[in-house]
């Protein structure tokens, strides 16, 4: 039985997508008016600077759910993990409130535990419909690390779901891997408020979504999105709304912050175009020294660039890790062998200078790393040195 509090949000919801109220998970920000027809204000998750609110019509919320049902194969019965707070919380209840079928959630100030989850699938999975969730990749990697340590129920309960979508980070490439190796139909998601959430499942757009790439330089670009799924815009900020969103003959699209390479029509997103290091004279993107230390150090990989003398920026990494004592950096014996294979994958501007150890990475908002934390991190240790 779903607590009262997640109750009243899901009626709230459904009424919203009948042309009722909008709804505000958070208290707002302006007193700016919701345009006619919106369903939801939601706030971005403030990585780029301020958080912004985001005004999603009813038509875009709805037009994002038909086409996650079209591509999973079926509506199916959602098992809500995430925050109504953010975007990816109220899709999963949008979805669940437009399949008709009973949403399955903890309560709302209950901390997540893969026990928790094992037993909000266990509710789900006892029904005939096919069984969805939407975790983070911090979710999932605790549940992977839960069925190492010999309490699998979480992870074979995932493995019984119909998709298991996987958004609001990247995802490091071991943990996607180690989840399918277990049969978990995990689905890379990739998107954000503006789109009314995850817009493009494993590279590949949703139906009705269409993506291109502005490009910048040696086949990357600045990813831009368009279809029914758009955002009407910032409330209270006209011009940002202006700059984001642009009306052309082809249509209207929405420029991300991300760079991304597109090949046969799949979409590779590189990371924050802001976050990419300039070291030496030379770009490197973070994402890629992040996919490579990742399959050679165990735990979650931020790679970010700090004030450096000589360089300019130096490339840093920092791996989180449970258990690790605060703030211990790779030994050489280490550290030499994982910037030799960074260098012979990325060229030798990628390759970190040094390799911070934490226990936990900071974050901002569900699942994303705050990488402006990670450099107060990297220089607060680098001062103590």
């Amino acid at each position: 039985m779903l607590h009262p509090e997640v109750s009243a949000f899901v009626d709230r919801a459904r009424r919203a997508l009948d042309d009722g109220p909008p709804v505000v998970p958070l208290p707002r920000l302006s007193d700016a008016e919701a345009p006619p027809g919106t369903a939801a204000v939601v706030r971005t998750s403030g990585s780029t600077g301020t958080p912004r609110e985001v005004a999603l019509s009813a038509a875009a919320l709805r037009a994002s759910a038909a086409a996650t049902a079209e591509r999973l194969g079926s509506a199916g019965r959602w098992v809500l993990t995430l925050p109504t707070t953010h975007v990816a919380g109220v899709q999963v209840v949008v979805r669940s409130v437009l399949a008709g079928t009973p949403l399955v959630a903890a309560p709302p100030e209950a901390p997540f535990t893969p026990a928790g989850l094992a037993d909000l699938l266990a509710e789900a999975l006892s029904g005939h419909d096919p069984v969805h969730v939407s975790l983070v990749p911090t979710q999932l990697h605790r549940v992977v690390q839960a069925a190492d340590d010999g309490a699998p129920a979480a992870l074979r309960a995932l493995a019984r779901c119909g998709a298991v979508l996987l958004g609001g980070a990247a995802a490091p490439a071991p943990l996607v891997r180690r989840a399918r190796e277990a049969g978990v139909p995990v689905v890379r998601t990739y998107g954000m408020s503006e789109t009314s959430g995850g817009c493009v499942y494993d590279g590949v757009p949703l139906p009705g979504v269409r993506v291109r790439v502005d490009p910048v330089t040696g086949g990357q670009g600045v990813v831009e999105l368009a279809g029914p799924v758009l955002a009407t815009g910032y409330l209270g900020d006209d011009a940002a709304t202006a700059a984001a969103f642009g009306d052309g003959p082809d249509g209207r699209w929405f420029r991300t912050s991300d760079l991304g390479h597109l090949q046969d029509g799949v979409l590779q997103v590189l990371g924050r175009a802001d976050d990419v290091v300039v070291t030496g004279g030379e770009n490197v993107a973070p994402a890629a020294v992040e996919a490579v230390l990742a399959e050679l150090l165990d735990g979650e990989v931020c790679v970010v660039g700090v004030p450096d003398p000589e360089w300019g920026q130096a490339v840093v990494a920092v791996v989180g890790r449970p258990g690790t004592p605060a703030g211990t950096w790779l030994p050489s014996e280490r550290l030499t062998p994982a910037r030799s294979e960074v260098a012979a994958r990325l060229g030798r501007p990628a390759a970190p200078r040094r390799i911070l150890q934490v226990p936990e990475l900071p974050r901002r908002g569900p699942g994303k790393v705050d990488r402006a934390a990670v450099v107060d991190l990297v220089r607060r240790h680098d001062a103590r040195r």
